[in-house]
């Protein structure tokens, strides 16, 4: 499993303040060129390493995860299916839909437990953010897939509709 969460872009150059400014719903706020790379180095069969991101300071951490090339890689991540050069790489490309209230309901879940934010914060990105950058870039992207899933269904069902397609 490779998570697109792994290559956010380090901002430790930036204050506290201007990181919780940054939008990280947005294509420029991951780092492609070094996902393609680790990408075309997994399909060559190359072992890489992969970044460890921070989303409480919105920074890298020094270590980095070893991932070894296998018969199955999924990809998973917001604009996995953005770069036209990371879409001719894979076999299978999926897109999952929910309901906007379920998305919500999962991120607050999310983001209080794991990234030790604020329901009101949470809310607050959003609807400034999260909502808007998904109909401009990542909604788009679903004319690659070839599969869409409904991701209000079980996990079950999604895997065998996955498993019959491959």
């Amino acid at each position: 499993m490779l998570s697109l969460d792994s290559y956010y872009r380090d901002l430790a150059d930036l204050s506290l303040a201007e990181r919780a400014r940054v939008n990280f719903d947005a294509p420029e706020a991951m780092d492609h060129q070094r996902l393609a790379a680790d990408l075309r180095q997994l399909v060559a069969g190359h072992r890489v390493e992969i970044p460890v991101y921070d989303f409480t300071s919105h920074t890298r951490q020094t270590n980095q995860q070893s991932l070894t090339p296998t018969d199955f890689l999924i990809v998973e991540g917001l604009f996995a299916l953005y770069w036209p050069d990371i879409n001719a790489l894979y076999h299978l490309r999926l897109f999952v839909t929910a309901a906007d209230a379920l998305c919500l309901e999962r991120r607050l879940a999310r983001d209080r437990v794991e990234r030790g934010r604020s329901p009101a914060s949470i809310r607050d990105q959003y609807q400034e953010q999260v909502r808007p950058m998904y109909h401009r870039y990542i909604q788009p992207t679903s004319r690659y897939a070839d599969l869409i899933l409904d991701g209000s269904t079980s996990t079950e069902e999604q895997i065998a509709v996955v498993l019959t397609a491959l």
